[in-house]
């Protein structure tokens, strides 16, 4: 039994997911997924059922009916994680944006360095680790992660990283019911309540690198609610 699981949403990523799979069971400590996927109709569910078969007791699956949001994903996937009783919990995208070898170090940020939540930041110190975006995208991701920080206080450089290890006391913390946001101000909700409930927040220098196969899930819509939604989230603070 692993002490860590690495959560997977997925939406039509059947160019992506089998590799993912096995580049992160291809790493030095042994990790459990928990695939999350929203009725992808490219057959993603299908390839990993057939990979469930070859790894039984490290890969799971959750089939959701429609496609409801990376947060509300994310956070089906946070309970079962919190059912199952794992104490390392970690975000990852199936697109290799996110490397599997950067793995053990977001675990090791927790398991050994004191951190009670890693986030595998592009920004740290300022520099920019980001492989493959045009200039716009990297402004405005850039840009937005200074915003949120200018705005909610939060002491990190990158708020919008989507690569991140939870101690499970953390999201037991959390009132998860009550995150309000599904996209991409997610990501910072999260970590700005995890700062706020006063866990240390400790960021990992990670390379990332834009995806080769498949289709960004990126928006306007996505943007414009991290941009604003981070104002009534600092207005409002934690709910009572």
């Amino acid at each position: 039994m692993s002490d860590a699981l690495v959560i997977i949403p997925t939406y039509n990523e059947k160019e992506n997911i089998e590799s993912i799979i096995r580049a992160t069971f291809n790493q030095e400590k042994e990790f459990h997924i928990l695939i999350v996927d929203d009725s992808s109709p490219d057959g993603t569910s299908e390839i990993v059922e057939t990979l469930i078969l070859k790894f039984p007791n490290q890969l799971f699956l959750e089939k959701r009916v429609s496609k409801s949001g990376l947060g509300t994903a994310y956070i089906h996937g946070f309970k079962w994680a919190i059912k199952k009783k794992y104490d390392y919990i970690i975000e990852m995208d199936a697109d290799f944006s996110h490397n599997p070898k950067d793995l053990i170090r977001l675990y090791n940020a927790c398991k050994k360095d004191g951190g009670d939540v890693s986030v595998g930041s592009r920004y740290v110190n300022n520099q920019v680790n980001v492989v493959n975006w045009n200039m716009k995208r990297l402004l405005l991701s850039y840009f937005a992660s200074k915003y949120v920080r200018l705005i909610t206080r939060v002491p990190l450089f990158d708020t919008t990283a989507g690569f991140v290890c939870w101690k499970r006391e953390v999201l037991e913390t959390i009132q998860l019911d009550k995150i309000k946001f599904i996209g991409y101000a997610f990501q910072i909700e999260m970590k700005f309540k995890a700062w706020k409930h006063g866990f240390n927040v400790k960021e990992v220098s990670v390379i990332f690198t834009d995806r080769t196969l498949g289709t960004s899930k990126m928006s306007g819509n996505i943007i414009t609610e991290a941009l604003f939604g981070v104002i009534k989230m600092k207005l409002k603070g934690l709910p009572k």
